[in-house]
């Protein structure tokens, strides 16, 4: 497994609204696929996120960040992708 990290601007609520459906869209596609088990955003404050991803190939999460409008529009400052074990659930 491997989780994801974001770190978003500071207006990102607001600069996300034109560039959000494409960025559920292929969400919703990974998860449908069962590469993407969660996803979402921290709170209070809204500076990051955190995506969960069940796969071997790190290469799908770098395809995931490329073809993100996030990341190509600059909502996201930085990323990391970090390889998980998971020691309890599933």
């Amino acid at each position: 497994m491997f989780l994801l990290f974001y770190d978003y601007v500071d207006d990102v609520l607001t600069l996300r609204e034109p560039h959000r459906p494409r960025h559920l869209e292929l969400l919703r596609g990974l998860h449908e696929r069962g590469v993407l088990k969660m996803a979402g955003a921290l709170a209070d404050p809204v500076d990051g996120a955190v995506l969960v991803f069940s796969t071997d190939d790190r290469a799908e999460v770098e395809r995931f960040v490329a073809e993100d409008p996030y990341v190509a529009n600059g909502l996201v400052t930085s990323w990391r992708i970090r390889s998980w074990t998971v020691a309890v659930g599933g």
